[in-house]
């Protein structure tokens, strides 16, 4: 079989293409710098057979083309000369046609003018407009030369939609990057302590920002409570994130008012229902501490994975589930509230789905029974240790597979009469 051969205007246009790519490969801080360079160094380059250049700008509002650079052999403008479409015809024809050349005489002689449209294309009153227009001249009208042009102005659209996407994305970072630091503001240190209760809580966001949000909640003028919430937006990246900055600034201000739980996610569902007409599905678990004998502690779980109560003297395990429906799907939405008993030794381990959902590389999910496990392995450590446990498991457990999420957990561990003891300070010897 015989391969048909490239034809020589094949070749000679990639040869040109990557010449122009590497030409606009130069850095440039705006699209008109991009193209200026780029007028230059095609006149400027022996391969090519260009005598000379312009480069026109579009002005949308008038339908006018300003000249913003001209270079070689071209009959000279006044620099911010403008042209209106409908007196420049090689200019309207562009509407039809991308690449337009002329044969004509100027002051040098006997040239060939050709015009190539560059950018994305406006509709006008006046036709099909490009952002911007390359003119160049040359001394004859060749294959190769309108093989250029048309390389030269494929070429320049792309290294200018390139330039856009990329200060899009730089934009975009500087946003990501704004949310991140305002989210870690809003995460509190990982360690706490509340009478006998040791506490450790950490967020791993799936991105750069993510739903998932944790705090411990202390009560202006009240030591007598903590609260701790954890949450997770149903929404990913960005939006996920704006809503657990907009659930942290509710759940503090509802506590600073020293609103009851059941009044408390109320008005927080009702908020979230008002506010994010699209992806506006929040779980929520809140816990108080007490300082209670007996570890009594007060929860309400809207929606949430089910906590981990693990019970040291009995070896087993409980989970707090869900005493109402998701926040944000309906306003009127309905959460109790209910109390379990921590006694020392005993472990509860608030968790997102990040943690139980983990799938490995086949896709099996890892799970509340293996999550019961861990803990009951782990559960003689410190809140901390429980916490690095959990994760190691989950990390090792999900290597290597596609899915992932946020991951946040607290643990609670409630601690025995000889463990404060130890952790008191000494006495300073009698003087």
């Amino acid at each position: 079989m015989t391969l048909p051969n490239v034809s020589s205007s094949g070749k000679h246009q990639r040869s040109t293409y990557k010449l122009i790519e590497r030409l606009l490969g130069a850095a440039a801080t705006s699209p008109l710098e991009l193209l200026c360079t780029l007028v230059q160094d095609v006149v400027d380059s022996d391969r090519l057979s260009m005598t000379g250049g312009r480069l026109w700008q579009l002005d949308a509002t008038a339908d006018e083309y300003i000249l913003a650079y001209q270079v070689g052999e071209v009959e000279f403008l006044d620099g911010g000369t403008r042209r209106h479409v409908r007196d420049m015809p090689p200019m309207a024809e562009l509407s039809k046609n991308r690449i337009v050349v002329v044969d004509g005489d100027n002051a040098h002689g006997h040239r060939v003018y050709s015009l190539t449209g560059v950018g994305d294309p406006v509709q006008r009153p006046s036709g099909t407009l490009y952002p911007y227009a390359l003119a160049f001249t040359a001394h004859d009208h060749t294959d190769e030369f309108r093989d250029a042009m048309v390389v030269i102005g494929a070429a320049a659209t792309t290294a200018l939609r390139n330039m856009k996407q990329t200060h899009r994305e730089t934009l975009l970072q500087r946003d990501l990057d704004q949310a991140w630091e305002i989210q870690r503001g809003l995460v509190p240190d990982h360690a706490t302590s509340f009478r006998d209760y040791d506490i450790y809580g950490i967020s791993v966001p799936d991105s750069v920002v993510g739903g998932d949000y944790f705090d411990y909640l202390h009560t202006p003028g009240d030591d007598d409570r903590l609260g701790i919430v954890v949450s997770d937006a149903a929404s990913k990246g960005l939006p996920a994130a704006v809503q657990a900055l907009f659930v942290s600034g509710a759940v503090r201000m509802g506590i600073s008012f020293n609103t009851k739980i059941t009044s408390l996610i109320a008005r927080l569902n009702a908020l979230l229902y008002d506010t994010f007409p699209l992806e506006r599905f929040v779980s929520l678990f809140y816990c108080e501490l007490t300082p209670s004998a007996n570890g009594l502690v007060l929860y309400a779980n809207a929606g949430h994975c089910p906590p981990v109560l693990h019970r040291h003297g009995l070896g087993t395990s409980v989970l707090l589930q869900p005493t109402g429906g998701i926040l944000g799907i309906v306003d009127d939405q309905y959460v109790g509230v209910e109390n379990v008993n921590m006694q020392p030794g005993d472990v509860l381990v608030m968790y997102t789905d990040g943690i139980t959902e983990a799938q490995d590389r086949a896709g099996t999910i890892y799970g509340e029974s293996r999550l019961q496990g861990v803990i009951a392995d782990a559960c003689t450590g410190s809140a901390y240790e429980v916490a690095l446990a959990i994760l190691d498991d989950v990390q090792r457990f999900a290597a290597g597979a596609t899915y992932s999420d946020d991951r946040t957990l607290v643990v609670i561990k409630r601690r025995f009469p000889s463990d404060l003891s130890a952790a008191l300070p000494a006495a300073a010897p009698a003087a």
